[in-house]
């Protein structure tokens, strides 16, 4: 197992971290997911800490905290050798309080979380998406009080768009307030989204990336064909997150072919190309079983070629919009240097062929 520094923390995770959202099966939804008991809790998170991960990521609303109930049992005796990261924003009663980031929400949250989790802390404290009714200011200020009071060390958020991160670490910057050290979001081979501005940002301010859903909700997995779009498996029954199902089909055609070159899986390759961009610190893997759990774990090793990634790049790259397409234009900037348009036309044409 790798590690890599989270975001400026000076601490460092393994590049593989398990996700506990297959804990428990409160709710159908979650049923679906996982429904994974105590029993097998144990074997994941051991086998999982044997391995060399040291990096656990749950959410209170994962099975309404029974997640995290399982993962901090699970954890008994071994705590210390995690950064444990755990999640705050979903509904957790039926009270009109009960969900959002306010202090009032937040502040309940982690106490209920610290409880279930058996811990006297949370490493890493994240908020799950954003809350349109409670201000920036306000969810932050909170979360820098619970690191002052010793209940969390680290804060992180999930799910934001590129305006509200920045938006969130100028309010720190200006207020004194703890910053965000990292963000968790979707990113995949078949989702690449992410790299329109969220990646710059990321690169520009300093912030971890943590990957969920690498194998895109389980499509990236290479059961699910053009021939058999009804496999068993999550997408089944629970068809998430959003993905372009015709180009999915062509990434996993290119991800079977390298797969069978190096007598890997084709989520070993989903996984191992995630691994291979600049910007990611972790990526969090899900298991129902050993098996899956095996599997995910031997993508550390897999190191793709520079025409692999190539062949990936192509096959999965996003349609170019506005305005990156202006960026094609030959510079100006420099003496002597002329924008010439029909030059530029010739080059976004190129990009597009490219595209298709």
């Amino acid at each position: 197992m790798k590690y890599r520094v989270l975001g400026d923390t000076g601490i460092f995770v393994s590049e593989l971290c398990l996700g506990a959202m297959t804990f428990g099966g409160r709710g159908q939804m979650w049923e679906a997911i996982g429904g994974l008991g105590q029993a097998e809790a144990d074997v994941i998170v051991g086998r999982s800490l044997d391995a060399g991960i040291n990096f656990i990521d749950t959410a209170n609303v994962y099975s309404t905290g029974e997640s995290e109930s399982l993962l901090g049992k699970a954890l008994k005796g071994r705590r210390h050798d995690v950064v444990l990261a755990t999640k705050a924003r979903g509904r957790m009663g039926s009270g009109v309080n009960d969900v959002g980031l306010s202090r009032l929400h937040i502040t309940e949250a982690v106490e209920a979380s610290l409880k279930r989790l058996d811990t006297d802390y949370i490493d890493l404290y994240q908020i799950h998406r954003s809350d349109p009714l409670t201000s920036m200011e306000d969810t932050l200020r909170a979360l820098d009080d619970l690191v002052r009071q010793g209940k969390i060390r680290y804060v992180g958020c999930s799910n934001l768009m590129a305006w509200q991160l920045m938006q969130s670490l100028s309010i720190s910057e200006r207020q004194g307030l703890e910053r965000f050290k990292c963000t968790q979001s979707y990113y995949s081979l078949a989702g690449r989204e992410l790299e329109r501005e969220m990646i710059p940002l990321l690169k520009d301010q300093g912030i971890g990336l943590l990957v969920w859903s690498p194998l895109a909700g389980g499509f990236l997995t290479g059961k699910f064909t053009r021939g058999n779009q009804q496999a068993e498996g999550r997408r089944s029954s629970f068809d998430f997150p959003p993905i372009d199902k015709e180009k999915a089909f062509d990434i996993v055609d290119a991800m079977r072919k390298i797969a069978d070159e190096h007598g890997a899986s084709v989520p070993q390759v989903a996984i191992a190309w995630v691994l291979a961009q600049p910007s990611v610190t972790s990526v969090i893997i899900g298991a129902r079983n050993l098996t899956q759990l095996d599997d995910n774990l031997g993508s550390v090793d897999l190191e793709l070629s520079e025409s692999e990634l190539d062949t990936l790049e192509k096959v999965s790259q996003l349609k170019m919009e506005y305005p990156a397409w202006m960026g094609v234009f030959p510079s100006d900037r420099r003496p002597g240097e002329v924008r010439r348009f029909d030059q530029a036309e010739e080059e976004t044409q190129s990009s597009e062929e490219d595209l298709d």
